[in-house]
């Protein structure tokens, strides 16, 4: 019994667990970031008063969503890397890191879609006739009067989305980039065996990382409700 809770392992390679949490928070920030952006231009397409628009925005999201992370990150990695030679860098892990940060974006970058699209359901009709009566074009009331409120009013289920994906930073990191956390627990199985306080000591590092994105985002949202 003693065996299954001794932690020395753990503790002895300390540095290179906490590396690899580290090359998880940052591919975690940039594919957040990216994630934002690509969705934003999605939902954007998606309310568009240009049918292909829509259409494209549609099926995109669609596809996406419908389709495993799994495959998505093998398309990027094992086709346009490999065989088409589309590559970020000559360099292995930087090649794998920005397919990893592509993969990972592009498929959180569909759910980012969603959940502004249904906060832009929030906001009254009449406020984007009253754009359109004071000359704003789509752009321009999208981008100051119905994105801003979207944004406030889904605050919470994006902070869902940031929690999965980083979560999802253990599947796409283990097809495409390889020296995550996820990687290192690999490592060291493969190195000391598997046991229950290495497993133990990863999860409590994914529980540090996603819980306090949890509580803050809950707070932000209650924070920055807005009565209707």
């Amino acid at each position: 019994m003693n065996e299954l809770f001794n932690f020395t392992e753990v503790f002895d390679n300390l540095d290179k667990i906490l590396s690899g949490f580290w090359a998880t928070i940052r591919l975690a920030s940039v594919t957040a970031v990216l994630a934002l952006i690509i969705g934003t231009v999605l939902v954007s397409f998606r309310v568009s008063p240009t049918p292909v628009l829509r259409g494209v925005g549609t099926v995109v999201v669609n596809v996406l969503r419908n389709t495993p992370l799994t495959l998505v990150a093998l398309l990027c990695v094992s086709g346009l890397s490999d065989v088409l030679k589309v590559t970020f860098s000559d360099t292995p892990s930087v090649n794998g890191y920005w397919w990893a940060v592509t993969a990972l974006s592009v498929y959180t970058g569909a759910f980012v879609s969603e959940a502004l699209r249904s906060g832009v359901n929030t906001v009254p009709l009449g406020q984007a006739e009253a754009a359109r009566s004071i000359g704003l074009t789509f752009g321009q009331s999208l981008r100051m009067i119905i994105l801003p409120q979207a944004f406030r009013a889904v605050i919470g289920p994006l902070g869902s989305v940031l929690i999965a994906m980083i979560k999802n930073t253990t599947i796409v990191a283990a097809v495409a980039y390889g020296v995550d956390a996820v990687s290192e627990m690999k490592i060291m199985f493969f190195d000391l065996g598997a046991s229950l306080p290495i497993f133990i000591g990863f999860a409590i590092g994914y529980l540090i990382l996603t819980l306090p994105a949890g509580f803050f985002f809950g707070w932000l949202a209650k924070r920055m409700a807005v009565a209707r």
